[in-house]
C-alpha cells in the first residue's frame, strides 16, 4: 500500500544540514518503497540552519554584516530580511557557532558572544519591527555577557574597573545598562532546550562539556554565571535564571532576556507555525525525523523530541533516525513516543565512518528500515 511519508529531520551536527539529511532519507526510502509519496520539510529548532530554513519559509532575503566569531576573529555573517513584514531573522550559529572554530583550539573561557551585537544592530538599523533570533549551536558559555557589552552594557568591579572577560564575572559589583537600545523592536529568541541557567541541569554542566569545559572547571564557570544571575535578580526583581530556556546556548537565553528585553519561545514552535507542520503531519501516514545524536537531550526541548510529541498528539507514527541512538526511546516519565528508533553506528558501521560518509550511511539506513518493516 502506498503511503504519504513526511520527512522532517534536523541537522546531523557537523556532518549534514537538515536539507541534506532530508534528501538522504528520502533517497533511501524511495529506493525501497518507490510507490510512496514523499514530502521533505527540513527542520530547525533554533540551532544550526535555523536562519536559512526559517527565511525560506518566510520568503526573506539574505544579507551580510561584518562582525566577529566567538574567538573575536573577523567574520562576515549572514542574516535575513523580510521587507513586507519588516522581520529580521538571525542565527547565532552563523556568527559564534561551535562548528566555526577549529576543534580543540579555543577554550570556552576565552570565547564570548560579542559578535552577535553588530548583527542585531544591523537589523535594527534596517528598521526591523520584529527580530527572530535562533540561538542554538553556540560555542560560548558566557550568559550573554559579550553580546551585552557589544550593545553598550558595562560590567564593573568594586573598584569601578570594567570587567572584560566573562570568566571574571565573579568580581561583578555593579553594571551600567546600554543607553540606546530601540524600545519599539520586538525581539523573539528561539531556544532549542528548556534548561535553566544554573545548577545540575544548567548550561555549564549539561552543555559545557561538549564545548570544552571540564568537570573541574564547571564550578568556576558556574560561580561567574551565578553572580550575573544574582545581579539581575536584585536589580530587575525577576529571577530570569530559572526560566525554561535561560540556559540555552551557554546562557544566551538568559542574556537576551536580561540585556535586550527579549521574549523566549520554542524554536521548534516557531518553525512549526511557519511551516504549517501540524496540518502536514495530519495529512501524512508516517513521519520520519532524525538528528546526529538521539539521547536524553532529545527530551530537553530538541526539535526531534518535540516532533515526536506532536505526532503522538495527532495520532501519527514517528520514526527516528540518528547517527547514534543512546537511550532516547522513552521520555523521562517512561512514555514511548517514537514508533521506532534506528542508528547508523554501531549497527551499520563505526562512528568514524558514519561521520565521514554521513549521507551515504543515512541513505542506507533509511532504505533498510523502509524495506524490513511492514508499514
Amino acid at each position: 500500500m502506498a503511503l504519504h511519508v513526511l520527512i522532517c529531520p534536523d541537522k546531523f551536527k557537523g556532518t549534514l544540514s537538515a536539507q541534506a539529511a532530508a534528501g538522504a532519507i528520502a533517497n533511501g526510502w524511495w529506493s525501497a518503497r518507490p510507490q510512496d509519496e514523499v514530502e521533505c520539510i527540513p527542520m530547525s529548532d533554533g540551532g544550526d540552519g535555523f536562519g536559512e530554513i526559517l527565511s525560506r519559509l518566510m520568503g526573506a532575503q539574505e544579507r551580510l554584516v561584518a562582525t566577529v566569531d566567538a574567538a573575536n576573529r573577523p567574520r562576515e555573517a549572514r542574516w535575513w530580511w523580510q521587507a513586507e513584514t519588516r522581520t529580521a531573522v538571525i542565527e547565532s550559529a552563523e556568527v559564534i557557532g561551535l562548528a566555526l572554530l577549529p576543534a580543540g583550539k579555543f577554550h570556552p573561557f576565552d570565547l564570548d558572544s560579542r559578535g552577535l551585537a553588530p548583527v542585531l544592530r544591523a537589523a535594527w538599523e534596517e528598521g526591523a519591527a520584529q527580530v527572530i533570533f535562533g540561538i542554538g549551536g553556540s560555542a560560548t558559555n558566557d550568559g550573554g555577557f559579550g553580546m551585552a557589552r557589544g550593545l553598550g552594557w558595562r560590567f564593573l568591579r568594586g573598584d569601578g574597573q570594567a570587567i572584560e572577560r566573562w570568566i571574571r564575572l565573579d568580581e561583578l559589583a555593579n553594571w551600567q545598562p546600554a543607553s540606546d537600545l530601540p524600545a519599539a523592536a520586538g525581539l523573539t529568541v528561539a531556544v532549542d532546550v528548556e534548561n535553566p541557567l544554573l545548577g545540575l541541569q544548567g548550561c555549564t554542566r549539561i552543555f559545557g562539556p561538549q564545548k570544552g569545559i571540564r568537570g573541574d572547571q564547571a564550578p568556576v564557570a558556574e560561580a561567574c554565571l551565578e553572580k550575573l544571575a544574582r545581579m539581575a535578580r536584585e536589580d530587575l526583581g525577576t529571577d530570569f535564571a530559572r526560566e525554561p530556556g535561560a540556559g540555552a546556548a551557554g546562557g544566551l537565553g538568559f542574556g537576551f532576556r536580561v540585556f535586550a528585553g527579549a521574549r523566549l519561545e520554542s524554536g521548534f514552535g516557531l518553525f512549526s507555525n511557519y511551516a504549517g507542520l501540524a496540518q502536514k503531519i495530519e495529512a501524512a501516514d508516517l513521519v520520519l525525523t532524525g538528528e546526529g545524536m538521539l539521547d536524553r537531550q532529545t527530551w530537553m526541548g530538541k526539535g526531534t523530541g518535540q516532533l515526536a510529541r506532536l505526532c503522538r498528539e495527532l495520532g501519527k507514527r514517528c520514526v527516528g533516525f540518528g547517527g547514534i541512538v543512546e537511550g532516547a526511546t522513552l521520555e523521562p516519565g517512561g512514555e514511548r513516543l517514537f514508533h521506532s528508533l534506528h542508528g547508523i553506528a554501531p549497527g551499520l558501521t563505526n562512528p568514524g565512518q558514519a561521520k565521514a560518509e554521513a549521507a551515504k550511511w543515512l541513505e542506507i539506513l533509511a532504505r533498510k528500515v523502509a524495506a524490513e518493516h511492514d508499514w
